[in-house]
């Protein structure tokens, strides 16, 4: 550890400079420099120290090519508004996350095959023709055991979401399996 450290800071000034010719940026050529000490780290035990300087370069110029090869456009940030995350902000994360494990809970809660028409019907998208077929019941059987499933999940607390429209669902006989 201690020999690498000590060869960064030896070459580290030449391969920036060289980094800095090719890139002509010097963010960019700090970036550059940084990639190769980390491709040169993981390969520390094949570098020969007598050549050590040209395998740093050559790195350098190999990863430059890459950059150019790719066509990876670089461009400043503007404003603040291209750092916008577009996801949902994180106090609706965090509402999700609790909606979520209600749901769960009081899904627990629904008779056994009840709650697997409902999953069937909700969750895997399956028509009341492939739940009857998965589960060996009639068509009104899968209708009725998610409507069930929906008023249970309503009487244990609410349901939200996907689960909740249209609403249909009960235990039935205190079943919670």
């Amino acid at each position: 550890m201690r020999e690498f450290q000590a060869l960064y800071e030896r070459l580290h000034p030449d391969v920036y400079r060289f980094a800095l010719f090719l890139t002509g940026d010097p963010s960019r050529a700090e970036d550059l420099a940084a990639d190769t000490f980390v491709r040169a780290w993981i390969a520390r035990d094949r570098i020969e120290l007598a050549t050590v300087r040209a395998y740093l370069l050559t790195i350098t110029k190999n990863l430059y090519r890459d950059q150019l090869r790719k066509g990876r456009p670089v461009a400043a940030l503007e404003d603040e508004e291209t750092l916008v995350d577009p996801g949902p902000a994180p106090d609706v994360q965090v509402q999700h996350a609790l909606t979520l494990a209600s749901v769960r809970t009081r899904l627990r809660q629904v008779s056994r095959g009840d709650r697997q028409a409902l999953l069937m019907f909700v969750a895997r998208g399956m028509s009341h023709r492939e739940i009857a077929n998965a589960l060996g019941v009639s068509i009104g059987a899968v209708k009725s055991r998610i409507f069930c499933a929906r008023e249970a999940l309503i009487e244990l607390g609410g349901a939200t979401g996907a689960a909740a429209a249209p609403p249909s669902s009960r235990v039935r006989n205190g079943e919670s399996t």
